[in-house]
């Protein structure tokens, strides 16, 4: 119950931020998805993921607000398993970079054991021919993920009116032990085909790089997965 307080309370905290500062403008968006498998950080979760999820997003004295929440139930070892994010992150433009923080609550309903927190900080920049991204994590609560850092790349490019393409890429990288975990790759299409609402079929491969006995790494394997979200924002 603590997890669930401690988010609600963030999120609350946003929620008077943004009924404060009318004159920003406010986005919500939903969302629903389906992927063959359920692949996190590199890692196969489970498979058959059907995923929904809600975020706002809000702008106030220059610092960004957003906060969300997804809901994912898929198979693993042959058990239904369901699963609730809740997170909400602070950013800030300063021109030559963006840097923002947040945090993110993992929690499983049915195996309380399973729940983990964790903090976060990112830095990010475009370059002109991608967007750049690094981001640190640190568990504060639950598993330890032993300071897991991302970096990624992503493009997007507009195909007509209605169609665009966008390219992401990250590698994952465990500080404390000092290794490499997956390399990731996404390729997905954005149809708008109605003014607030679009399908996004996706393909992603990750490929790992490593497999060490220490790590939650030890059965990682090569992983090609696909699915489409579909999405309205208002």
């Amino acid at each position: 119950m603590h997890n669930y307080r401690t988010t609600i309370g963030a999120l609350a905290a946003v929620s008077a931020l943004v009924a404060g500062n009318a004159s920003a403008a406010t986005e919500y968006k939903l969302h629903t998805g389906y992927s063959s498998e359920y692949l996190w950080r590199g890692l196969d979760l489970g498979n058959d993921l059907i995923e929904a999820g809600a975020d706002v997003t809000t702008e106030w004295n220059g610092i960004g607000l957003s906060a969300g929440a997804w809901y994912g139930s898929f198979t693993y070892a042959d058990q239904l398993t369901n699963e609730l994010d809740l997170y909400g992150e602070v950013s800030k433009d300063f021109g030559f970079v963006k840097g923002s923080i947040g945090y993110i609550a993992y929690l499983y309903p049915n195996t309380d054991s399973l729940s983990a927190q964790e903090v976060y900080c990112g830095l990010s920049r475009d370059l002109g021919f991608a967007t750049a991204s690094l981001k640190y994590f640190w568990s504060v609560a639950g598993a330890n993920n032993d300071g897991y850092t991302e970096f990624a790349l992503s493009k997007s490019f507009t195909l007509s009116p209605c169609v665009s393409l966008n390219l992401d890429s990250n590698i994952g990288y465990l500080v404390e032990q000092g290794k490499a975990t997956a390399w990731t790759s996404k390729v997905s299409l954005d149809w708008g085909f109605a003014e607030h609402a679009k399908l996004s079929p996706f393909i992603a491969l990750s490929i790992a790089l490593t497999n060490d006995e220490d790590t939650s790494y030890i059965t990682a394997d090569n992983e090609l997965v696909g699915g489409a979200m579909l999405s309205v924002t208002f």
